[in-house]
């Protein structure tokens, strides 16, 4: 799936690209990235920047993030605590690239992919109900 040539292996369950592709299987992985672009910023400061998440959905997604080594969390040593997260430059390194593109994408063809979820969901899902009379499988 890239333009790189060299030596081609196959793409088993281990593989690079399903560990990159497995980074976009949470909902709110990416969302807490784009939030972070910023900057470091408090657990409630995401809260309030993201909307809509809930503090157990999002501190599932900081460990999660946490331990793929795209955030960082740093305690500061003062009273009361104070503990910020910030992108690795790992993380950096998505958001500012394949995150990106996607983003660019979405923009560029958002309208197109709804539309065609839309269609999709005004079908009807049995595929001998769409089809011609002349077209239809016997059913036995």
């Amino acid at each position: 799936m890239t333009d790189h040539e060299g030596p081609r292996h196959e793409c088993v369950a281990d593989c690079r690209l399903r560990a990159a592709t497995d980074l976009f299987t949470h909902t709110w992985d990416p969302v807490v990235l784009a939030a972070l672009r910023a900057g470091p910023r408090r657990r409630r400061e995401l809260r309030t920047a993201i909307g809509g998440i809930s503090d157990k959905v999002l501190t599932d997604t900081l460990r999660r993030l946490l331990a793929g080594g795209l955030v960082d969390r740093h305690a500061h040593a003062e009273a009361p605590p104070r503990v910020e997260y910030g992108l690795t430059s790992l993380g950096r390194s998505l958001v500012e690239g394949p995150m990106r593109a996607l983003g660019r994408w979405a923009v560029e063809h958002g309208d197109e992919l709804l539309e065609a979820q839309e269609n999709a969901a005004r079908r009807p899902t049995d595929p001998a109900a769409t089809s011609s009379p002349a077209t239809r499988v016997p059913r036995g």
